[in-house]
This record gives C-alpha cells, structure tokens and sequence, in this order.
C-alpha cells in the first residue's frame, strides 16, 4: 500500500494526536466495517519488563478478492519518531505497507489466522519506551471486523505485580492525592477566613468556597481513579465520579472568573444582560466540554470520530476561555466612560483598574494551562509525563490562591472599600490620563 501525500499528512496528524491525548489501560474495543489503513488503538509507556495481551476476536474480513495477501494485515508497536520514518518511507514507496518497515515492531499479522475467527497474543516488550499499538489494513477493498481487547502494562517489584498506568504516569495517584490535601487544607484556611470576617463576606466569598470544594474533590476521585487503574486496570466506578465532579469544577470556575470580573456581590449585586448572555454560553458550553471528555477517554483513538471529538473540546475550550475575558473588559470600558462625569466613578474606576492585574492573571492562567502545559507534555520524555501534570496543577493552584488573596473578605481590601484621599488620587489619575490622551 504506497501512501499518497494527500494522505500523508492526515495520517502524522492522526498518530500524532493519538500519542499526545490517548490513555491505556485495559481496553475494550469494536470495530465494524473499517477499511481505514490505519487504525491507532493505545499508546503505553514501556519500562524494560513491558508486556502486552492482544485478544482478537469475531474476526470478519470483507472482500471481493477470494485469496487476500493477509501478511498485510496485522498489529504493531511503533514510536513515534519510528513512525515519522515509516510514513517517510511509505511516501518514498521503499515499502507498500507499514507492516513491511524494519522500524516497526510486529505483533501478530492475519496470515497465521489458519480458518479461525480469533487469536490470542502475549507480547514481551523489553525495549523500554513510549509505543503506539496500530493496526495496518493495506489492502484497499478489504474491510474488517473485530472485537479487540488490549492490555498493556509494566511488571513491578520482586514479585512481578501488574501496573497498568503508562511508565511516566505511574506515579500520579500519589500526585492527585497529595494535591487534593492541599485544596482541602485551602479550603479550611478559606472557612476560616470567611468566618472571621463574617461582617465583610459576601456571597462571591461562598461561591469560591463551592469552587474550591468541587476542585478538592475532583483531585481526590482522579487519585482514586488513577490508583485502582494502576492496580486493576479499571477506574471502577471512580471514572464517573471523576466525571461528574470535573464538570461542576469546569462549570464554577469559569463562572466565578465571569462574577469577579463584573464585580458581582461586592460591587453590584446584578448581573447586566450581556453578563448573563456570558454564562448562557459558557455553561451549555462546559456541558458539551464534558460530554467530548466522556468519549475521549473511554472510547481511544480507534474511533471514527475520535479526532473530531478531541477538535471540538480543544474549540470548546478556547471558546470558554475568551468568553470569560469579555466581561471583565465590558466593565472596565463602562466604568471609564462614566468616569468622565461622575467623581464616585473614579472610584470605581480605580478598583477596576485593579481588576486589569487579575485580568492579566486569568490570560496568563489560561496560557500556561492551554499552551505551555501542551507544549510540555509533547516535548518532554515519556518518563516525566507527570511533570506537564504537576506544571499545569500548580499554576491552577496559584490561580487558586492569587483570586483567594486578593478577593478575600477584607475592610481595608481596596478591591471593596477605598477611602477618600484614594479617591482623590483616582480622580487625578482620571485627568492625567485623559491629558495625556489629548
């Protein structure tokens, strides 16, 4: 099977986006009537006692040739800088199938299927690194059926025991738990805060409360999910809470950002219609984010819509994160036109100005988060996977703390009160600027 370029390119794309997003444990898997000729299935960080169980059954191959050349039909485990080389040399026509390449690690090919439906295979992995699990159909009018169940994992210990998460992942449980005590710690130093301020909280103060509890427990069910993955290869209903508790997360957090930067609670109790326009998006939006997360991580990159899924959360996302930012700089415009006629305003406009610092936090948060963290985790070595995990939690909990302290119940926070000579500095800052805009 020579490969085109106009199917190159797709074809990187694809195997790319598979090692970057896709998780392995113990996968169940169906594909129907495919005649795609590759399908990626897994992608496993191997340490040096790696292995592999391959069970294939309900085999079915369609096909109007009554003799196929099944040697070009099989699994394989390649890396991805061994796959660049492999479409390279499909491209360059050196080979016609990627099962021929001597890049590629063979796994089992059809033609030893011998008139049955099913096979089994036990794999031995010693050369530790970060595989793909792919399997090549290059014979164009062939389709195939199959039910395909793949486990993957590392042996561990004296004793050989199982560890089903990926060789850079592995350590994560103990990383989501020990987070989880932190935001739990946060969050009784937050009840403390509010409780001794009782006579400057307002109701802002008790949504970052829920926020900060949802993001407790959302860390504390992903230990949980991640460790019996570890152990069983299976989230055992820790998934779904997991699940659940990442979408009340997602939908609180972007909504606090959308309430502080109006001032709602402790500027004015009200929400302008454009405000709520804010949420009636970003909402039904974080309901769609979650529903893409679902099919994401439970179905692999198998999938005939796996990549378009993965599109519209990565559009998703996106599409949050600028819609947050409009409220904050809608309140900002406001306030300086008023300002122009209105001393009281200046003092507004003054705590507003203040808001262009969280302004820049949020952009600089969701940067780090939605760039850099990417950026890490495709760069750095399959080992320290886990650093791009622990790079995104903590600028999440600076994030955290940064909103915490300067939107904390407080008399003299200059976010609520400013006394009249800052008043008076406001209004002087106001003539300054509008002389130099002259």
């Amino acid at each position: 099977m020579a490969v085109s370029s106009h199917v190159f390119f797709p074809l990187l794309l694809f195997l790319s986006l598979s090692f970057l997003f896709s998780s392995a444990e113990i996968r169940f898997s169906e594909v129907r009537s495919d005649d795609r000729p590759i399908i990626p299935f897994d992608e496993f960080g191997f340490t040096h006692r790696g292995r592999l169980e391959l069970n294939v059954s309900r085999i079915s191959l369609s096909s109007l040739n009554p003799d196929p050349d099944l040697t070009k039909l099989g699994f394989f485990f390649v890396t991805r800088d061994s796959w660049l080389h492999v479409l390279q040399q499909l491209e360059d026509t050196e080979i016609t199938c990627a099962l021929q390449s001597d890049v590629v690690k063979l796994v089992y090919t059809f033609d030893f299927l011998h008139d049955t439906t099913r096979f089994d295979v036990y794999y031995i992995q010693n050369d530790a690194d970060q595989y793909t699990l792919v399997f090549a159909n290059c014979l164009p009018d062939i389709k195939a059926s199959m039910n395909v169940r793949s486990t993957m994992y590392n042996l561990e210990g004296k004793n050989g025991g199982r560890d089903y998460l990926s060789a850079g992942r592995t350590i994560l449980p103990k990383i989501y738990f020990i987070l989880s005590i932190m935001y739990f710690c946060f969050t009784c130093i937050w009840i403390y805060v509010v409780y001794q301020k009782l006579l400057t909280v307002f109701r802002i103060h008790f949504f970052m409360l829920a926020v900060v509890i949802l993001k407790a427990l959302n860390l504390l069910c992903e230990a949980e999910d991640k460790s019996y993955i570890k152990k069983t290869g299976s989230g055992h209903g820790w998934d779904v809470l997991f699940y659940i508790f990442s979408f009340l997360k997602g939908i609180t957090l972007f909504t606090l950002i959308v309430l502080i930067g109006t001032g709602w609670s402790f500027l004015k109790p009200y929400l302008q219609d454009k405000e709520k326009k804010v949420l009636m998006i970003v909402i039904p939006l974080q309901v769609v984010a979650n529903v893409a997360q679902v099919v994401i991580d439970e179905n692999g990159p198998y999938g005939h819509d796996w990549v378009t899924w993965r599109q519209v959360f990565l559009l998703v996302d996106v599409i949050c994160c600028c819609a947050v930012l409009f409220p904050i700089v809608w309140s900002i415009k406001n306030l300086r036109e008023a300002a122009r006629s209105d001393g009281k305003a200046a003092v507004n406009l003054m705590k507003l100005s203040l808001f262009r610092h969280y302004y820049i936090v949020v952009i600089c948060y969701i940067y780090f988060t939605r760039v850099v963290v990417y950026a890490l985790e495709t760069i750095t070595s399959y080992k320290y996977l886990w650093t791009s995990v622990v790079a995104g939690e903590l600028a999440t909990l600076g994030f955290y703390v940064f909103t915490g302290y300067k939107f904390r119940p407080e008399t003299h926070n200059p976010y609520f009160v400013i006394d009249d000579e800052e008043e008076e500095a406001a209004v002087e800052a106001l003539r300054l600027e509008e002389e130099f805009e002259l």
